[in-house]
């Protein structure tokens, strides 16, 4: 039986792979399912019985990752995520596979595999560092599938808008918007930022806090909003966007690149 404990903030998604973990031939047990940081850690400094941990990055209240730094990992774990730039970091975190979504149920059964092929055989250190640089070389061979524009759906049909012409993703209420240069807001038919940021370009886009991404391209400055954060002026937008406190240092250095 292999005991598995999942980290996902986002219903569906848990459900998801609680479908996918059935479709596995091996006998697996869901030792729970949670949704923050501080229930990772409480949950972990008990020391329970683990072989594998499936994880998303950006939970309730956090970052997965304040979760690994406090306690002691028991297990490997595969990450699913919708953000492309912490995949070095999640292979310095017992990381063994990292999963973009939307991923299929191949995708899965692959990082299965090599979770039972890891677990299952006696460790080889130099296969293993192998087998990590033939998967960072894959990825780096591999393009992104970011989309250049996409379909907002209205009364009579769907209408497409051009991924370029966004200023800024807005999350409320349930419901996600994108804002155009013209001012516009467009109600998309995605319903979480995580799923927008899944096909986003990274280097192009940046959520600034739970409920905003923003287009480098309509950054217009920054002013001083509290002693660790910043306020945005977007190009065509009267009100400032505030960004979080912990994201204020990692949008400083993406607006550089």
């Amino acid at each position: 039986m292999i005991h598995i404990l999942i980290l996902e903030d986002e219903i569906p998604a848990q459900k998801k792979l609680v479908r996918y973990l059935k479709e596995m031939q091996q006998p697996t047990h869901l030792v729970d399912c949670l949704e923050s940081v501080a229930d990772g850690i409480e949950f972990l400094s008990k020391r329970p019985k683990l072989d594998l941990i499936i994880s998303d990055i950006e939970l309730r209240d956090g970052n997965a990752f304040q979760i690994f730094e406090e306690v002691k990992l028991p297990c490997p774990i595969i990450f699913t995520t919708a953000y492309h730039e912490f995949w070095m970091q999640a292979f310095q975190s017992h990381g063994i596979a990292y999963l973009l979504k939307p991923f299929s149920l191949d995708q899965f059964q692959k990082a299965w595999d090599k979770f039972l092929f890891l677990t299952q055989k006696p460790a080889d250190p130099s296969t293993m560092i192998a087998q990590i640089h033939q998967l960072m070389d894959a990825r780096g061979k591999t393009k992104p599938n970011f989309k250049t524009r996409i379909t907002v759906p209205y009364a009579k049909g769907t209408y497409f808008l051009e991924i370029g012409q966004v200023v800024f993703f807005l999350a409320e209420h349930g419901v996600v918007f994108a804002e155009d240069r013209a001012g516009k807001k467009h109600l998309l038919k995605e319903t979480t930022l995580k799923q927008v940021q899944a096909f986003l370009d990274p280097a192009q886009f940046f959520r600034i806090n739970r409920s905003e991404v923003v287009n480098k391209g309509f950054v217009q400055a920054t002013e001083r909003y509290s002693k660790n954060s910043v306020a945005i002026k977007l190009i065509g937008v009267a009100r400032l966007l505030i960004c979080s406190q912990n994201q204020t240092p990692e949008f400083l250095q993406w607006m550089e690149k």
